[in-house]
């Protein structure tokens, strides 16, 4: 199937409001960004319209709630918690074998900033 098949399936899609705009837009992008023209779309759903992973891809460090990093301000609302109790949080688990001072870490490295 060409390029252009695909991307009238994917406005047909958008129109009757299977997907959303972002969604769209992505799609849209993915398709024709890869395999040099030569793609071809699978049935199955891509990886990156699962919630979790749509979600994964949504965490940034706060630049404006910050104590040390940021990454408890920032993370927080994506978990629908307050800042707070996810700090309180990670010091319980720093306290106990020192897991939460691990993950804090692990969580600065790799969560970019907003």
């Amino acid at each position: 199937m060409s390029i252009s098949e695909e991307l009238e399936k994917l406005g047909e899609l958008h129109q009757r409001g299977v997907l959303t705009d972002d969604e769209f837009a992505r799609a849209k992008s993915r398709l024709i960004g890869s395999q040099g023209g030569s793609a071809s779309f699978s049935s199955a759903a891509p990886p990156s319209n699962l919630p979790f992973v749509a979600g994964f891809n949504a965490l940034r460090r706060s630049a404006s709630d910050r104590w040390i990093g940021g990454v408890c301000g920032g993370i927080a609302p994506t978990l629908g918690l307050e800042s707070w109790v996810l700090r309180l949080l990670i010091a319980v688990l720093t306290l106990f074998g020192g897991i939460g001072l691990i993950v804090y870490l692990l969580l600065w490295i790799f969560v970019p900033k907003e």
